[in-house]
């Protein structure tokens, strides 16, 4: 292994930076002089602006790690370890992970190897780099749910590209501990859309239907969720993204902490506008009713669509958690409290005030949500693809939040 390995980081195709891993393990990201110099750069992220609107190019270096931006691109638990055992690196070392999964990350980056080699050093030292290009899948996207990236076929269904790159779908796989979270997810997705919010296009599909999955991950049966990428145009170029634990410098082990919603809403509303600020409140509110206790960080993004301006971007991870999970506790706090039976129309006015947000427009945006979640809901529940625990779970749950009567 070289004692200096460097990545350089291009965004859009151009280079923009490198990420240097040093002896010791150590890494270290430093902005080119070009991209520094360049009046009209894309954005990289909300993280390197300052307060006067320019760029932030000092930057800690980090031991194992590398730094939060790129450590959120990473996938986390069970597919992390599963990535990293096929590409033969340490889960650990994130500067080889990311060597290995650099080609399809989220948003409109590519890191690729100064050196031009096309694996990171091989810590499993078990294949030739023949087998092992067989064995790597090169995609990454945060999470902790077996992800991958697919093409839809024209017969409906979806494959795993080779080596798992260049697909425009997401497949989430079904979860070997909870009963129905793919469904769950289409259908409270679709419920989003019905009441008015920015949702891509979906899709259950029989797990019969997807062709190429890697082999190793288990026996799973039923269906799973797919979604169609928001970071991938139609004709397969790139669009940036960034989630909020990149915005704010968390690392991904601390998406729960460490900001608030206010936090969200102070940058939507600096940011992007009226509209934005709109999206945001609908989408607490619709998921305090569905009872979604996991919308941490890195289930709020920004988008660059003209690779300048941060926008909300379209949703994602909409799951009802409380048939699984024992809590009616928000991911993050919203006003005062992180409890679904405190939020109510004053809390939202509290977290308006504080935000600077245009009071009316957060409270009749809260209750137009409101009239329709109750509206479409009771036209629709029957009709999701929803076991009647997971309805029953819902219905309790709306009772207890004081939005829900108000």
């Amino acid at each position: 292994m070289p004692d200096v390995s460097v990545l350089n980081v291009l965004l859009h195709g151009d280079a923009i930076g490198t990420i240097t891993n040093v002896p010791g393990d150590q890494s270290i990201f430093a902005f080119s002089q070009g991209y520094i110099d360049n009046p009209r750069r894309p954005t990289l992220s909300l993280r390197f602006k300052d307060s006067l609107g320019g760029l932030i190019t000092d930057i800690p270096k980090t031991q194992t790690r590398v730094t939060p931006f790129f450590a959120n691109m990473l996938p986390e638990g069970s597919m992390r370890d599963y990535l990293a055992l096929r590409a033969g690196v340490s889960s650990r070392r994130e500067f080889f992970l990311l060597w290995a999964l650099g080609a399809d990350l989220p948003g409109a980056m590519i890191l690729a190897p100064a050196d031009g080699a096309e694996l990171p050093p091989d810590e499993m030292d078990d294949d030739d780099d023949d087998e092992r290009k067989k064995r790597i899948f090169r995609f990454s996207l945060a999470g902790v749910q077996l992800k991958f990236s697919a093409v839809k076929e024209a017969a409906g269904g979806l494959t795993i590209p080779v080596q798992g790159m260049g697909g425009s779908w997401i497949v989430k796989l079904p979860s070997t501990k909870f009963a129905g979270v793919p469904e769950n997810e289409f259908s409270m997705m679709s419920l989003a859309a019905k009441i008015g919010m920015d949702v891509p296009d979906i899709k259950l599909v029989s797990l019969k239907d997807i062709s190429g999955l890697p082999d190793g991950i288990g026996e799973l049966k039923g269906s799973a969720y797919a979604i169609r990428r928001f970071d991938r145009a139609d004709d397969g170029s790139r669009i940036h993204i960034e989630d909020f634990a990149q915005v704010f410098d968390v690392f991904p082990e601390d998406k729960y902490k460490r900001a608030s919603m206010r936090n969200i809403a102070d940058v939507i509303a600096a940011e992007a506008g009226q509209d934005d600020i709109a999206e945001l409140i609908r989408r607490m509110v619709f998921n305090t009713l569905i009872g979604n206790a996991d919308m941490h960080l890195k289930n709020w993004s920004l988008i660059y669509s003209d690779r300048r301006t941060a926008r909300l971007s379209p949703a994602y991870d909409f799951v009802s958690t409380i048939p699984y999970i024992d809590s009616a506790k928000s991911a993050l706090t919203i006003g005062r409290s992180k409890q679904m039976k405190d939020f109510s129309i004053e809390q939202l006015k509290y977290l308006a005030g504080k935000a600077r947000l245009p009071e009316k427009l957060v409270t009749d945006t809260a209750r137009k949500t409101v009239a329709l979640f109750h509206e479409i809901w009771a036209k629709e529940k029957k009709n999701l693809a929803l076991s009647s625990k997971v309805v029953d779970a819902i219905d309790a749950h709306i009772k207890t939040v004081p939005v829900a009567a108000e």
